[in-house]
């Protein structure tokens, strides 16, 4: 066991932790075309599961040219999940992690089906331009692009404009809060709900959890510090990059900010969750603990089906009709 882990983490949890520190490259040593390619070599094929009625992927403009998304629209669903929602579903507009350099629409395929499926949701992932070569706020335009197109298609899905939320796990997480931001700044689609899992909010790497989760639980604050320096080099004041930068966060759409107790970004996660409250924004904030930066993208992981069961639930509260605001909670 590395030295620097805690001794009192589940069994799983540290075998899992022990697997990804021999088996997960090193990001500092490789170009990030060289880190695509070995990561997407490791990557098991995909298995398509959970099944969809309807998982399409389309081509739409963007600011950068074709911008690819990937729509996926569950079968029917139990409608004791609904209670008294109309036909049309809610909508999940999805920018996945990656440290902003690297996965795409098949590394978080399987994420996506489970969280159309259980969370009774058409979902739009999409496929944004990548780190370095294309640094702030390139990725966090794309996911605006998207975000446009479901207000103005989505219904031929049968899905419910009304009720578009944002969504992202880690670099995700970022530019999900980000387009929130920029969507309020700019006059942009209606925002029912902004859902940043473990996101990547902030690069300051001072923080309590950096202090205490940087080196032993997979995602590293070496690592942080070459994500950022690849996606906005020498730091930036721009809150489209760094959302924690934001000099108001009033008037944003309500939050379900769900952070991993052992992740350097953890931190700073809570505190944007904390700053949005007192901005007067409903959130609802969500620790996970005992786990670790990326864990809900590992469905084998024992802890992580239950954990994605929670999430699931919070996000269908979330997306619910006419949801009353729900109050400030840790």
């Amino acid at each position: 066991m590395t030295a620097s882990r805690r001794d009192d983490l589940h069994p799983d949890v540290e075998m899992m932790l022990a697997a990804l520190e021999a088996g997960f490259p090193d990001v500092t040593e490789f170009s990030a075309p060289e880190l695509r390619d070995i990561i997407t070599s490791r990557r098991a094929p995909l298995a398509h599961e959970p099944d969809m009625r309807i998982a399409r992927d389309v081509t739409i403009e963007g600011e950068g040219g074709d911008l690819a998304l990937r729509i996926f629209v569950p079968h029917n669903v139990d409608e004791s999940q609904l209670g008294d929602a109309p036909a049309l579903l809610p909508v999940i507009v999805f920018a996945h992690g990656g440290g902003f350099v690297f996965c795409d629409l098949d590394s978080h395929d399987e994420f996506c089906r489970s969280m159309a499926e259980c969370v009774a949701a058409i979902v739009v992932a999409v496929d944004y331009r990548l780190a370095p070569e294309h640094r702030s706020p390139d990725a966090m335009r794309d996911v605006y692009s998207a975000l446009r197109w479901a207000a103005g298609n989505i219904e031929d899905y049968g899905g419910d404009r009304s009720r578009i939320a944002l969504a992202g796990d880690s670099a995700g997480g970022n530019l999900a809060a980000a387009t929130a931001l920029y969507a309020r700044d700019h006059g942009g689609p209606s925002i029912a709900a902004q859902i940043l899992l473990y996101p990547v909010i902030d690069d300051d790497f001072e923080t309590e959890s950096y202090r205490l989760y940087g080196v032993g639980y997979y995602n590293s604050t070496k690592a942080m510090r070459w994500y950022w320096e690849q996606y906005a080099p020498g730091g930036s004041q721009d809150p489209y990059a760094i959302p924690m930068r934001a000099t108001s966060l009033a008037g944003l759409p309500p939050a379900l900010v769900a952070t991993a107790e052992l992740d350097p970004p953890c931190s700073a996660g809570e505190e944007y969750a904390r700053r949005l409250a007192a901005a007067g924004v409903p959130v609802r904030a969500h620790r996970f603990d005992g786990l670790f930066h990326g864990f809900l993208t590992f469905p084998s992981l024992s802890l992580t089906p239950p954990a994605r069961e929670r999430l699931w639930a919070m996000m269908r509260d979330a997306l619910a009709p006419s949801a009353p605001a729900d109050p400030a909670s840790h």
